[in-house]
C-alpha cells in the first residue's frame, strides 16, 4: 500500500482514548465509576443490529454508525444534558472533519458521509443506531439501578420516552421485564426458585 496511514494510526490512539472518558450524566445519579464512552458504544453497536435487523434495515450499516456515533468525544469528552445548557454541543460533523483531515481522502470521505448519515436522522439505519443509543442508556440505567442507584430511574425513563421504532418500544418492555442477571440463571439452568 502506498498510501501514508500516519494520521490512521494516530486516530486509533486518539479513539483508545474512549476507553477512559466517562459518561458524565451518570455521575448526577450519583455513579461515582460509570462506564466509558468505548463501553457505551460497544454495546450500542450491538443494540443496532438488533433493532436493525428485527426492522428490516442493514443492521452492518446500523451497527457501523453506532461505532462512530460518539467518536467525536475524543476531542470534546462527554457533555451530559446539563453542560450542554450553558456549553452548546459541538457540532460532531465539524469535529469528525478534523479527526479524519490527514487520513486518505477514501477513509476520510467515508467516515464524513457516515456521520452525516447519523446526524440527518433519515436513514433506517440511522434511526436504528439513534434508537440502539437510547435503549442502551436505558439498559444501564436499569443495571446501575440494581446496585443501588435509585436515582438511574431518571435516565431510565428519559431514554424510554426517546424510543422511535417499535422494535426499541418492545425491547424496551422486555428489558424492563426482565432482571439484569435473568441471563446467568438461565445459562446455569436454575429455576426462578433458585434466585434467592
Amino acid at each position: 500500500m502506498s498510501e501514508d496511514l500516519t494520521a490512521v494510526a494516530r486516530f486509533l490512539y486518539e479513539a483508545g482514548t474512549l476507553k477512559n472518558t466517562a459518561r458524565t450524566g451518570w455521575w448526577m445519579a450519583g455513579v461515582k465509576e460509570p462506564e466509558s464512552v468505548a463501553d457505551h458504544s460497544w454495546r450500542t453497536a450491538l443494540i443496532a443490529t438488533i433493532i436493525a435487523k428485527l426492522e428490516g434495515a442493514d443492521p452492518a450499516r446500523a451497527a457501523f454508525l453506532a461505532v462512530w456515533h460518539d467518536s467525536q468525544e475524543t476531542r470534546t469528552g462527554d457533555v451530559n444534558y446539563l453542560g450542554r445548557k450553558y456549553a452548546p454541543q459541538a457540532d460532531p460533523r465539524h469535529v469528525t472533519a478534523d479527526q479524519v483531515a490527514q487520513m486518505p481522502e477514501i477513509l476520510a470521505q467515508a467516515v464524513r458521509e457516515l456521520i452525516d448519515e447519523y446526524e440527518a436522522k433519515e436513514s433506517p439505519e440511522s434511526v436504528c443506531a439513534r434508537d440502539a443509543d437510547k435503549l442502551e442508556c436505558l439498559i444501564q440505567g436499569v443495571e446501575y439501578k440494581a446496585q443501588g442507584y435509585q436515582n438511574a430511574q431518571r435516565w431510565i425513563d428519559n431514554s424510554r420516552s426517546r424510543l422511535t421504532t417499535k422494535t426499541a418500544h418492545a425491547l424496551a418492555e422486555a428489558v424492563l421485564e426482565t432482571d439484569s442477571l435473568d441471563w446467568l440463571r438461565t445459562a446455569l439452568g436454575e429455576s426462578n426458585r433458585e434466585q434467592a
